[in-house]
């Protein structure tokens, strides 16, 4: 419950928000209920509380629905789910549920239940309380995710308006943009009181392993590991690299000689040889970055600035982005903070985040993490030529298979042409197109023939951040997210409807008979699919793979941070080979029992076992979910402690560096002795038990809805 100073500042941000979408000014509000304008305001900004006949007053004279409706709104007493804030535009969708589930409570308390509805009703309390959380936030993220250098920046700051004139006079983007390889870390957008910049900031320890691959690629040179490193003889990205060399001052100068010719000077690799190891150079690059005094975590957009805020802005975050700025240290994520919308045209709050480009490997932690979040909508972004990109095929390949629901509401593909690649499309005749809205149209029917055979209808958007209008991303990503807000209402709705179908026929003996018929067939299928099919895979089988497709450099830093790194995670790996093995056991399981209940509420003889058919339908779709991610769960960190222990292990994949062609070759064959030892088949085998157990469990939950007494 709020406190009275929380109330009153609650109403009265309503009554200015009611009043001013009405169109009516303070002062003439003031003067239609004969107040002073003072005491209003006063009234507005939470400072003076109000009498019911005064309330009533101040709601006539703005006169809207959303002012009369704000009395019903006070009175209500949330008991079941948790009150929605005044102007929650889905507060009366949530106050149905809230008044059925409060007669399911009601239900449920009384000492003659049995058992069996009683589980029934607490099922049903506990969807209310987890849909209404999807509800009740309205704060959701947009992620644009897509490959080096595709251009997701510039489209950022195109839609967010984040962009000030450059010298040709045309428009920069405040986010640092180029061919690729620019931004060190993820960045994320987020409104806020004022223009700023936060990090987090990688550990010490982060910073040390980056430091040692830095230094020990400048003490061996390109020239001796050129052959096993898949020409990227370095494990740090460029942008890690262009950090740490600004924060040592150990840059790469270029200077003309006395012919006036253009000489190299690398002093980091000087530094190098004037000292005796690795081990030497890794001090001295920690003695010049001075760490203990780069303790700073924000900074914001002075009032003395002589600059405009957006200027300040770019410079700022490229200083920060660069390793440029003396008080901040390696970014592990950057949250710049502007104090106007970014997407404009939404009630929701809209966080952008802008992922670190994927050079090579997808499938990585921080970009397959959005997929299972319902808040979050995961922009793939690829070229207008390729599209749709290898890597947004990969992700949502994996994503299905990896059992995600909701892919086709929180997942969408755009495609970020350039000039006049959409009027070099050719139609079936070999004619080029005559627009570039007929080029954006033939080319959204290639992309979805090319993503047929996974199975989802994804929508498909077109933005040219040099030509194209910014409204026309916003209005696709803002169609998006009321998609995704509309299944939460819809979902609710029929949650609410169901449940009050199962209050009006509990008692009824003829409904009873019916839905008893119903939970034979469903018991039936229960029985019959309570084993869980065998499957040839392995919990290792997706970090094996990932291996062999990143590069050398890529798996020896992931060696030297004994198996987790961003491109290359074990953990990340493991718990989705887990979760693989689980989905690819049980998914058609799962899939056949939604066609069998859709199949029995399409039979007008079961038209009163309705609520319960789509109730067992939620329920083991949602156990099937929890299921999943427990799996997950388990994969991350079962084999950690293992793998932490294992010294003896990373100290081996370790010395494989250096010994010529085929390093990634001897360290994958490492790990597969390693995950076939007997010790590692007896934690598979756990996992495989888990499957098993879950998925009895899944079952036991769902066949308690319509045991018998």
């Amino acid at each position: 419950m709020k406190n009275n100073a929380a109330r009153q500042h609650e109403i009265g941000h309503y009554l200015t928000e009611i009043r001013e979408n009405a169109g009516i000014k303070q002062a003439d509000l003031a003067r239609k209920i004969t107040w002073s304008q003072a005491v209003l305001s006063r009234v507005e900004a939470g400072e003076r509380d109000l009498s019911s006949d005064e309330l009533e007053a101040v709601l006539k004279a703005i006169g809207t629905k959303d002012a009369l409706s704000l009395s019903d709104r006070l009175n209500r007493t949330w008991e079941i789910l948790p009150a929605p804030p005044l102007n929650h535009p889905d507060q009366d969708i949530l106050w149905a549920a809230e008044e059925v589930a409060k007669e399911l409570a009601a239900l449920r308390s009384r000492p003659d239940i049995k058992h069996a509805f009683e589980r029934r009703l607490t099922e049903y309390l506990s969807e209310f309380q987890n849909n209404a959380s999807l509800l009740l936030k309205r704060t959701h993220q947009i992620a644009f995710v897509g490959s080096i250098g595709i251009g997701k920046s510039t489209a950022i700051c195109r839609l967010t308006g984040l962009e000030i004139a450059s010298q040709d006079g045309g428009p920069s983007p405040v986010l640092e943009a180029g061919a690729g390889g620019i931004t060190i870390c993820e960045v994320q957008l987020q409104q806020g009181p004022d223009y700023g910049i936060r990090i987090e900031p990688r550990s010490d320890e982060e910073i040390r392993a980056d430091i040692a691959d830095f230094a020990e690629h400048i003490r061996k040179g390109d020239l001796d590991n050129s052959s096993e490193t898949d020409g990227d003889s370095q494990g740090i990205s460029k942008e890690i690299e262009r950090a740490l060399r600004n924060m040592t001052g150990l840059g790469v100068r270029r200077e003309k000689d006395s012919d006036g010719k253009t000489i190299r000077r690398d002093e980091a690799r000087e530094l190098s040889q004037t000292l005796n190891s690795t081990r030497e150079l890794i001090v001295e690059m920690l003695a010049k970055m001075e760490i203990h005094r780069r303790d700073r975590r924000d900074i914001w957009y002075p009032a003395s600035a002589d600059k405009p805020p957006l200027v300040w802005l770019k410079e700022t975050f490229e200083q920060i982005n660069n390793g440029r700025h003396p008080d901040f240290t390696l970014p592990k994520r950057i949250d710049v903070i502007v104090p106007h919308e970014l997407v404009k045209g939404s009630d929701l709050t809209i966080h952008i985040i802008d992922t670190k480009g994927i050079d090579r490997t997808a499938a990585r932690a921080d970009l397959e993490g959005h997929f299972d979040d319902s808040h979050t909508l995961s922009v793939l972004c690829s070229g207008f030529n390729n599209a749709p990109a290898a890597e947004a095929r990969l992700l949502l390949e994996r994503a299905k298979e990896a059992g995600v629901r909701g892919l086709e509401l929180n997942a969408s593909l755009l495609v970020l042409p350039r000039t006049n690649e959409a009027l070099a499309v050719k139609d079936e005749t070999g004619i080029r197109v005559e627009t570039v809205e007929e080029g954006y149209e033939l080319k959204g029917e290639q992309v979805e023939m090319a993503l047929e055979p996974i199975g989802h209808k994804f929508s498909i958007g077109f933005f040219n951040a040099y030509e194209d209008d910014p409204d026309k991303l916003r209005e696709f990503l803002i169609g998006r997210l009321t998609q995704v807000r509309h299944s939460f209402r819809k979902k609710m709705e029929e949650i609410t409807d169901n449940a009050k179908k199962l209050l009006n026929n509990h008692e009824q003996e003829q409904t009873q008979e019916v839905i008893r018929q119903a939970a034979k067939n469903l018991q039936s299928w229960i029985a019959q699919n309570a084993n869980v099919p065998t499957l040839n895979a392995h919990i290792q089988d997706s970090l094996m793979n990932a291996m062999s497709n990143v590069y050398a450099s890529t798996l020896r830093a992931t060696i030297r941070r004994d198996g987790e790194w961003q491109n290359l995670s074990y953990s990340h790996h493991l718990g989705y080979g887990a979760r693989l093995m689980a989905a690819a056991s049980l998914s058609r399981l799962v899939e056949n029992f939604t066609s069998l209940c859709k199949t029995l509420t399409g039979n007008s003889e079961y038209a009163d076992a309705q609520d319960l058919i789509n109730q067992a339908d939620r329920v083991l779709q949602t156990s099937f979910d929890e299921l999943l991610r427990k799996l997950q769960l388990m994969g991350q960190t079962s084999f950690r402690e293992a793998l932490k222990l294992d010294a003896a292990f990373w100290s081996g994949c370790d010395n494989e560096w250096g010994k010529g062609p085929g390093y990634k070759n001897r360290v994958t064959n490492r790990n597969e002795i390693w995950f076939k030892d007997t010790a590692r088949q007896e934690l598979e085998s756990e996992v495989r038990a888990l499957i098993k157990r879950e998925w009895s469990q899944t079952l036991t939950r769902v066949k308690s809805l319509f045991d018998t007494e």
